[in-house]
């Protein structure tokens, strides 16, 4: 009789270390499953939430004054860090304003004014002057940004890229002839 009260007693002591631990696991898979489920949720509002390119409400803050028209010289590409843009001056005077963004995979691209092109350090893309391409692997021209000339004095509007399929000589800017 003692011995099966010993058992009994032992048994009690199994069980209650048992639904203890068995708790204690069963939360920490409530835990867990609240954890990702929280990742989960983070996850898909970030992916429905829109993105900000450092778009203001004031659309003047897009505009950067590039200076007077005549600071550029002919067959010239300027940088712009600041708006993330190059300024083109073409042969005939006329004036683009394209993105530094490779359209391969969106590497910076840097003026090489020896070769005079825009060569992709990363995947070997090269553009011209105007932005269209001259070697792939990239599938299409830089994007651009809209110029304007405005009492002698070249602004461009970095609120919006235009996505471009090939060069149209539309896209260029001319200083208005007069006074």
């Amino acid at each position: 009789m003692i011995r099966w009260k010993k058992r009994e007693s032992a048994d009690r002591a199994n069980a209650v270390d048992n639904q203890t631990r068995r708790s204690l696991l069963n939360g920490m898979w409530l835990t867990l499953g609240g954890l990702a489920l929280a990742e989960v949720a983070w996850l898909v509002g970030s992916f429905l939430k829109p993105l900000k390119h450092g778009a203001t409400s004031d659309r003047s803050a897009a505009i950067v004054d590039a200076g007077p028209a005549d600071r550029y010289s002919p067959s010239t590409v300027t940088a712009f860090p600041q708006g993330r843009f190059y300024l083109a001056c073409l042969e005939d005077g006329g004036f683009m304003a394209l993105s530094r963004r490779c359209t391969h995979l969106g590497c910076t691209l840097p003026w090489d004014p020896e070769k005079k092109q825009f060569a992709c350090p990363c995947h070997a893309s090269a553009f011209d002057i105007r932005g269209c391409v001259i070697k792939s692997p990239a599938p299409r021209p830089l994007d651009r940004f809209a110029v304007s000339i405005e009492n002698k004095r070249v602004k461009v509007d970095t609120s919006r890229a235009i996505r471009r399929i090939g060069f149209d000589a539309s896209e260029v800017v001319y200083v208005p002839a007069g006074p």
